[in-house]
């Protein structure tokens, strides 16, 4: 190992992800696009991952490019409408074998245990069934769609004590009606809604798709449900991007914790997705994740985890838990997934109508993001509300950024008279002023 102090560093950083995911429920869905790319053993791989902290997987798998296969062999033109296929009885054979066919590839990816690989020691029982009880279409705009259909019903009762006994479930993108028909169902359908049956923590779609991105070309990392569907309304998706979406926003408005859209071209995107700050493909919640509000004592652990390492390196006075807790009601911290990145104390001078801004903090995670301004317009609308007309910070090592957002060098005698007693000579600390 080149590096274990940066091995120790990122599996400790990744511990409040294993804490939060375990026995929680996820549905992962895949396009046959994956499979055909050569992809499954490595999905089988991190998925198998997920399994081993504890999360309860349910995987749907897509079949469309193993059905144009299918169809192609039996010289079959396809037919489709409105991006859905018509599903008549030779391309209803075809998605039969193909689901088949890719049912019995998924269950030996999840069979293997060699030796010196992710696999071994997994002994992974995966199971499927008729879960899915489905129902036709029926005509659009005058088009039959025949034996294509859509779900009716997830057999969530059945489903769940086989993911409590620690099995996997699979799900094909078929259903069943009562009367013993067979429908072709989309792999979005199904996913979505599993998810919402089975109370899902997360959705999850490892697609064929890149990356979206705005009508400006910049990465979309995350949208509320409501911001979503604004994007589907403006129109500038690409058609199957925009089909992930509309299911993900499906299942978010109807009681999804989180769907997540990522791209299967980057090997362990699953893995990156879930287990970094930022991941790599677009989240959508039905509320916005983030949230800059003032601190509660439940957050003195993330608090400290932050600033430790600044208190360390000299950057800022130390303070210890004790502290920290009884000074919990000036600090406001900004989090993401219930995750802390970033914290700052507001410390009141009522008599001198002044208050100091201290132990600003953003993780090195998530920098140059902009959340340190986030945070500091935060603290001076606090400061402005309490009726203080001065913000005042004392720094050794970041002047030029105070400078830079409106704040002017003054002297230790422009501070409040109780905060000139406690000031450190032997730090030498600039003292930055900034009217409100």
């Amino acid at each position: 190992m080149e590096n274990p102090n940066q091995f120790v560093q990122w599996l400790r950083s990744v511990a409040p992800y294993i804490h939060a995911f375990r026995g929680k429920t996820f549905v992962v869905a895949f396009p046959g696009e994956l499979v055909r790319a050569g992809a499954l053993p490595e999905l089988a791989q991190d998925l198998s991952l997920l399994h081993a902290l504890g999360i309860k997987v349910v995987i749907v798998h897509g079949s469309r490019p193993q059905v144009e296969e299918q169809l192609a062999l039996r010289n079959v033109q396809p037919r489709y409408h409105k991006g859905l296929r018509i599903t008549d009885a030779a391309a209803m054979e075809c998605a039969k074998e193909a689901a088949g066919e890719l049912r019995l590839d998924i269950e030996a990816a999840f069979s293997q245990g060699l030796p010196n690989t992710p696999m071994a020691h997994a002994a992974i029982r995966i199971i499927s069934g008729n879960f899915v009880t489905a129902r036709p279409i029926g005509v659009i705009e005058g088009v039959d769609l025949e034996m294509t259909g859509l779900v009716r019903k997830i057999a969530f009762e059945t489903i769940h004590p086989i993911l409590n006994a620690g099995g996997l479930v699979l799900l094909s993108p078929l259903g069943f009606s009562p009367t013993g028909e067979a429908f072709n169902l989309s792999m979005e359908d199904v996913a979505a809604s599993a998810a919402i049956a089975l109370r899902a923590d997360k959705l999850i779609f490892i697609t064929e798709t890149p990356m979206m991105v705005d009508a400006g070309g910049a990465d979309i990392r995350e949208l509320s449900a409501h911001q979503a569907a604004a994007v589907l309304k403006a129109g500038f998706l690409p058609a199957d991007a925009a089909f992930y979406l509309q299911h993900a926003v499906k299942a978010c408005d109807n009681g999804v914790g989180r769907a997540h859209i990522v791209p299967f071209a980057t090997d362990g995107s699953a893995l990156l997705e879930l287990f970094t700050h930022d991941g790599i493909g677009t989240m959508v919640t039905y509320e916005n994740l983030e949230s800059l509000r003032e601190a509660t004592i439940e957050d003195v652990g993330g608090i400290l985890k932050l600033i430790e390492p600044l208190e360390a390196d000299g950057t800022l006075v130390k303070r210890g838990r004790e502290l920290i807790e009884r000074e919990i009601d000036y600090f406001s911290v900004i989090e993401h997934d219930g995750v802390i990145f970033g914290c700052a104390a507001l410390y009141p001078f009522p008599s001198e109508k002044m208050a100091e801004m201290a132990c600003l903090t953003v993780s090195p995670d998530a920098q140059s993001q902009g959340d340190g301004e986030r945070i500091l317009k935060h603290i001076e609308n606090r400061a402005r509300a309490a009726g203080f007309t001065k913000l005042f910070v004392l720094t050794t090592r970041t002047a030029h950024w105070f400078l830079k957002r409106g704040f002017v060098h003054a002297t230790v005698d422009d501070l409040p008279k109780d905060r000139q007693r406690m000031y450190n000579w032997q730090r030498k600390s600039q003292v930055l002023i900034k009217h409100l």
